[in-house]
């Protein structure tokens, strides 16, 4: 579609989620490339849209697997795992890909992955990479196509619900691992702080997180 109407793909992706400002030229070029009027693809764009998709942001053990499933059920959506989308482009495993291919190879699939899901405009609940928000490009096509919630918790929350988990690779042969992931956490704050809603998990039950984000999501999207 961008090929055929000349509007790049992150501009569609904002027209989609109702934030671009089209000027008419562009609009006719898009309703050419639709194989309709410019009229009626007003009156399209002027009909309700769906709901937006919610991404679920925050460090590895933030709770985005278990907070999503849960808030996906209430929503009546459907729960998505970006890095599972990404395997399934790749055919293969996450730890494939950074040591057959590195982490730059990596981010433009996250990237290319992401655009695709926000293009099929399906109301869904995704949870995203832990580190996806330290690629500018790719975070600002996420808060412009998405409702953005930052489970916000402490490095003592993350750690804890990474081991009960049963993943003891953290602390095996890295005495340093706490250390790093408060420095880590700390680095990647002010970008996670950007997010359209914050919800604090600390020292909360799962219910209390849920029903929190579920409140904030109804509160931001009048849904």
């Amino acid at each position: 579609m961008a090929q055929q109407s000349g509007v790049s793909t992150r501009f569609l992706v904002q027209l989609e989620s109702g934030q671009g400002n089209i000027s008419v030229r562009r609009l006719v070029e898009l309703a050419t490339a639709l194989d309709t009027s410019a009229a009626a693809l007003l009156t399209t764009i002027g009909a309700s849209d769906p709901p937006p998709i919610v991404a679920l942001l925050g460090l590895r053990g933030a709770g985005k697997t278990t907070v999503g499933r849960r808030l996906a059920k209430r929503l009546a959506r459907r729960f998505v795992e970006l890095d599972r989308r990404i395997e399934e482009t790749a055919d293969l495993s996450l730890a494939e890909i950074f040591a057959l291919h590195g982490e730059d190879y990596y981010r433009k699939l996250e990237s290319d992955v992401l655009r695709q899901v926000l293009l099929e405009q399906e109301p869904i609940v995704l949870a995203t990479g832990g580190g996806l928000v330290t690629s500018a490009d790719t975070y600002q096509l996420l808060r412009h196509g998405a409702v953005t919630v930052w489970l916000r918790a402490r490095p003592e929350d993350h750690w804890n619900r990474v081991v009960r988990q049963g993943d003891r690779r953290p602390m095996a042969d890295h005495p340093q691992a706490m250390a790093d992931l408060r420095t880590l956490l700390a680095a990647r704050e002010p970008l996670y702080a950007s997010a359209s809603i914050v919800v604090d998990t600390s020292s909360r039950p799962i219910t209390k997180v849920v029903d929190a984000v579920e409140r904030a999501v109804q509160a931001a999207t009048g849904n």
